[in-house]
């Protein structure tokens, strides 16, 4: 997905000089790129790396890690990345010490964005939120506080036919939509704070 190529240890020679290689070993988190939603987070992000460079981001419902990875090892900044789920954010620290940045993510365990790590008034830059259309919608308000003015968030997780219910609660809160990316049955909503 644009310049990351996820893959398993078993093709680590399919990765070329000027790609990203993130390897995910099969594992009890979800993110694994192959996903309609995780693929579309990357080619979201892909594009945003082309305007602007996040200095502050942070990945709720990080999964395997695979968002905020592709993200650090771009960028070189430590991202922040949670989970509700405490073996998924095990997985995520793993999957950082296996693409030898053990320090590219700075990991709590907490639903959203309750932790201090994650509640941090208008300090982020970018916002990834790869999880399911209702706590996306039950994450607007908290999402936007936590975003800078002009701060982006990648959301997906969401079903085509779940698009609208999402970006209406987003629209409503006070963002408008950058680009929206389709891939299978799902949707990766990219949207601006204003």
């Amino acid at each position: 997905a644009g310049r990351v190529l996820v893959h398993g240890d078993h093709d680590r020679d399919a990765v070329r000089i000027n790609d990203v290689g993130i390897e995910i070993p099969a594992a009890l988190a979800f993110g694994t790129g192959h996903h309609g939603t995780t693929a579309g987070c990357l080619l979201a992000l892909d594009a945003e790396l082309k305007r602007r460079r996040p200095r502050n981001a942070i990945d709720v419902g990080t999964g395997t890690g695979i968002l905020a990875l592709a993200l650090a090892k771009q960028t070189k900044r430590k991202v922040v990345a949670g989970d509700i789920d405490a073996i998924a954010v095990d997985v995520a620290a793993h999957n950082a010490r296996v693409n030898h940045a053990p320090h590219a993510l700075d990991l709590y365990v907490a639903p959203g964005l309750r932790h201090a790590k994650a509640n941090r008034p208008g300090h982020f830059d970018l916002v990834f939120a790869n999880i399911l259309a209702r706590p996306l919608v039950g994450l607007s308000m908290s999402i936007r506080g936590a975003l800078k003015p002009n701060g982006l968030v990648i959301l997906s997780g969401l079903l085509r036919t779940q698009e609208r219910f999402v970006k209406a609660a987003y629209l409503s809160h006070g963002f408008r939509v950058i680009r929206r990316i389709h891939r299978d049955a799902w949707c990766t909503l990219v949207m601006e704070k204003v």
